[in-house]
Formats: C-alpha cells, sequence, structure tokens
C-alpha cells in the first residue's frame, strides 16, 4: 500500500488533471500541469517517489467485529512504515516537535484511526501527506447562525492565505459538524473519497460545487503561478453537532493526492484502487 500511494497517483487524480491540463487557458498553468502529468509518469515508470517530500502517513482502519486477527495490526503497520522507508524507500521526516532531532518513530505515529463494523471486514486506507499541504490544515468554530455562507468564507480565507504554498491545484477536504476532535478527522476521511464521484448527499454536493467554483474564482493556479484551477475538488463529510457549535476543519491536499486502499477479499489481503 505505502508502496503503491508513494510511486503512483491514483487514476481518480490522474484523469482530472488530466481534464483541467486540456481546458487550461492560462499557458503558464498549462505547462505547470503538463510537468505534473509528466512527473506521475516518470516516477510510476521508474517506480520512485512521485515527491521529495514522502510525508506523514494517515492509516484509517474498518475492523469488523467478528474479525479475528492472529497478529498484533498496529506493529504490521509500524514494521511496514520502516520497511518502506528502507525499500521505497521514504525520506526520513520525522522529529521530535521540540527539539527537532530526528526520531525513526513515534510518539503516536503513524496514526492509526480504527471503526468497529459489522461482520467479518478488514479494510485499510492510507493517506499521504506533505508538510507542505498539512502546513495550511485549519480548524474554525464558527457561530452555528452563520451556516454554510461561513463555511464556504472558512476555506477561502484558508486557501488565500496559503497562495502557492500548498503546491496546488490542491484538493480541499471538509469536515462540517462533530466537534473540535472530531471535524478534522472528518476532513481527512473525506481526502480519501474518489474525486470524480459526487457526494451522495445532494445538499453536500452542493455545497461541494459551490465552494469549488469560489475557490477557482480566486485564480492562484497550478503552483500558486496564475490561471485554473486552483481548485481541483472540495469534498465534505458532516457530523452532527452540539447546538451551540458549528466546527469546520479544513484539510488541503496538494495535487500529488496520495492514498492506497486494501481489503480482505476471500481471506487474502489485496491493494485495490482507492
Amino acid at each position: 500500500m505505502i508502496r503503491r500511494a508513494e510511486t503512483k497517483l491514483p487514476k481518480d487524480v490522474a484523469r482530472v488533471l488530466e481534464k483541467s491540463a486540456r481546458e487550461a487557458r492560462n499557458p503558464i498553468a498549462k505547462l505547470q500541469l503538463k510537468t505534473m502529468l509528466e512527473n506521475i509518469k516518470l516516477a510510476e515508470k521508474s517506480k520512485i517517489p512521485i515527491c521529495q517530500d514522502t510525508g506523514t502517513l494517515f492509516f484509517f482502519v474498518k475492523l469488523g467485529q467478528k474479525t479475528r486477527l492472529g497478529f498484533d495490526l498496529k506493529e504490521a503497520i509500524n514494521s511496514a512504515v520502516e520497511r518502506a522507508t528502507r525499500e521505497v524507500p521514504l525520506r526520513a521526516n520525522l522529529v521530535d516537535p521540540l527539539t527537532r532531532k530526528p526520531t525513526k518513530a513515534g510518539p503516536r505515529q503513524p496514526a492509526v484511526h480504527l471503526e468497529l463494523v459489522e461482520g467479518e471486514k478488514l479494510e485499510l486506507d492510507l493517506l499521504v501527506k506533505g508538510a507542505g499541504s498539512e502546513n495550511w490544515s485549519r480548524l474554525f468554530m464558527l457561530k452555528p447562525v452563520e451556516g454554510s455562507a461561513a463555511v464556504c468564507n472558512a476555506v477561502l480565507a484558508t486557501l488565500t492565505e496559503a497562495g502557492g504554498k500548498p503546491c496546488p491545484p490542491v484538493i480541499v477536504g471538509l469536515g462540517v459538524g462533530g466537534s473540535a476532535e472530531t471535524a478534522p478527522v472528518l476532513a481527512r476521511l473525506a481526502l480519501l473519497r474518489r474525486i470524480d464521484k459526487a457526494n451522495p448527499d445532494p445538499a453536500m454536493a452542493r455545497l461541494e460545487r459551490e465552494i469549488e467554483s469560489a475557490a477557482n474564482e480566486l485564480e492562484i493556479g497550478p503552483m500558486g503561478l496564475g490561471g485554473r484551477p486552483t481548485v481541483l475538488r472540495v469534498l465534505v463529510e458532516k457530523a452532527a453537532c452540539h447546538t451551540a457549535s458549528l466546527p469546520v476543519a479544513v484539510a488541503i491536499q496538494c495535487w500529488v493526492a496520495r492514498k492506497a486502499k486494501a481489503k480482505l477479499t476471500g481471506g487474502k489481503m489485496e491493494v485495490v484502487e482507492p
């Protein structure tokens, strides 16, 4: 999963980039998009990371209540990350948060989020985020009466402040509702969705389109050099929240939108197209 995520861009993202390159009118934007597509081909052909910042890894696990594992899942993930660091290879990004001294692991890295589901099931989703995009994550505790207009404004303010730093065109994951703790997780989960499929919730699909349209009016453009697109997609996940709160989390993902998926099929774990 890690090797695939780091060296091969998912098909849904690649197709949207290709469409954007065909439709771009700004010559500098078109050149940047064509360079990105060439970068993707070279990385896949050479089996090397798409970006030198191989990012921070976030694992989302769905475990069936009837599934019995004969191994320590967290230890298996940690071992896989250590092996991938040597073999892919991954850049050693982890440091102590205060001393800034390099560290090989932890604490609490890589992040693993566990969700218990019905039946006999095991699914793993991997999200890879570089620091350029991760540094522009934002949490807003909005006034409940402000509604969707304030949600849109929060995204636009984040993108305007970020400019070209998160390597646009970006994908925006948006967590609406929940709490100050759960909204950022919702935003990351949103980034795991396919960007070529509409949100099954009509109201959320409409909100996604409205924010996406407004964001591209900013014309920050590919790599911040102007033109369109600034945003490839806006993806929203929501949760119920306290009547006095409106938490909104923004998770920006760079154009190198790395993700991977594996699931248990017929007693065997297989990596599948995310």
